[in-house]
């Protein structure tokens, strides 16, 4: 709702901002969201946080390199040339590794025993509202900020808006993170809807598509004749206010739907574990393979969940290692930009105004930590 009211009122001065992004700021950008990487990262795990980011970009560097076109790390597999999938990489290290884990850690005496979960309200009391409130005006402005950004997408404006939540919250609080907090279920979803909808702002405004979904719709609207761009507001006024006017309906629609049958959802944990996880594993596996029909997906696939499980037994977080892997392949092409822009110098970064601002702020984030440590000792030797 934030971000579509936003969307009415500055998407002609924000459109005209996205344009001031350059190659050099959309590399410092980028550095910035992985740096925030150390939000993911429990007490003292934040080693473990930047090696998974590097395993990620790692990663991204398999298939195709953008810029010479020469095939690298694909082990002379046909398959891998076109890089490895997202979809194949999320559902191995999440899904399926979470249903192994399930598996390993489920007591022999309740494997034939359901899980009893029963909700009866979706209520939040008033202190509940009033303590997620601020966290989601923050991350749905920081959700509509990254999603005016065309290639940035939703995923990464959730895990921004997790990672500052975190950063912003008090030891106490942050220590609640990946526990079931309240702001950590609020602000990476307020994030992620509010990036969805700012994805418009360029589509609209600009005939750029944000994100694929936009990439979708703009191919649809060419169809039917209507050209987006600065010209949408004059010439079809009428379409862009009901795509608006939509907005607002389609929430209204899924609030309305939504909350009723979370109860019956949450009736599914009432399913017996031997029966609930062999069909996570099933529709794990099936999904992939319907996406690619290619067999060694599916090989890649048990090898990742594998290695994650093992890695999660660890205590090695998943999250850091998704978030390189997405940023990876948009840090090496910007960077690669930016360079041939400097003839292969450095000096983009202080050069730029924008780039130098969103390098001093990757600084201050990085930074961050160690000065909450200091002032934490400090406070407890007075």
């Amino acid at each position: 709702m934030i971000a579509a009211l936003m969307l009415i009122l500055a998407a002609p001065l924000l459109a005209k901002f996205s344009l001031l992004f350059q190659s050099s700021d959309y590399f410092a950008l980028m550095i910035l969201g992985l740096v925030c990487v150390a939000a993911f990262a429990g007490s003292g795990g934040m080693l473990k946080a930047l090696l998974m980011t590097v395993v990620g970009m790692m990663l991204a560097t398999v298939g195709t390199d953008p810029a010479q076109g020469v095939m690298r790390f694909t082990l002379g597999k046909v398959d891998l040339i076109d890089g490895l999938s997202f979809l194949m990489l999320v559902m191995a290290t999440f899904a399926l590794s979470e249903a192994l884990l399930a598996i390993l850690r489920m007591p022999q005496t309740q494997t034939a025993k359901p899980i009893a979960n029963k909700v009866r309200s979706t209520q939040i009391s008033r202190a509940e509202a009033k303590h997620i409130i601020p966290a989601i005006g923050r991350s749905s402005l920081l959700g509509f900020l990254i999603g005016l950004l065309p290639g940035a997408g939703a995923t990464i404006a959730s895990f921004l808006a997790y990672g500052s939540e975190q950063r912003l919250a008090s030891p106490s609080e942050s220590a609640k993170f990946g526990q079931g907090s309240l702001r950590g279920l609020a602000a990476p979803e307020a994030a992620n809807n509010a990036a969805a909808t700012g994805s418009f702002v360029p589509l609209l405004t600009l005939g750029i598509p944000g994100s694929g979904t936009t990439a979708i719709l703009l191919g649809a609207l060419i169809a039917y004749g209507v050209q987006p761009g600065p010209m949408l507001y004059i010439n079809e006024p009428a379409l862009f206010w009901s795509v608006i006017v939509s907005m607002w309906l389609g929430n209204i629609a899924l609030l309305a739907l939504n909350l009723p049958l979370i109860p019956y959802y949450a009736t599914l944990l009432n399913v017996p574990t031997q029966i609930l996880m062999p069909m996570v594993l099933f529709f794990s596996l099936i999904g992939v393979y319907l996406i690619s029909f290619n067999e060694f997906d599916i090989q890649l696939m048990i090898v990742f969940s594998a290695t994650a499980v093992v890695l999660r037994l660890l205590d090695f977080p998943m999250a850091p290692m998704i978030l390189g892997f997405i940023l990876g392949g948009m840090i090496e092409e910007n960077l690669g930009r930016a360079l041939l822009i400097y003839n292969d110098s450095w000096s983009f970064l202080w050069e730029r105004p924008l780039t130098f601002g969103l390098t001093c702020l990757t600084g201050l984030v990085l930074s961050a930590p160690l000065l909450r440590g200091l002032t934490h000792k400090v406070s407890k030797r007075k």
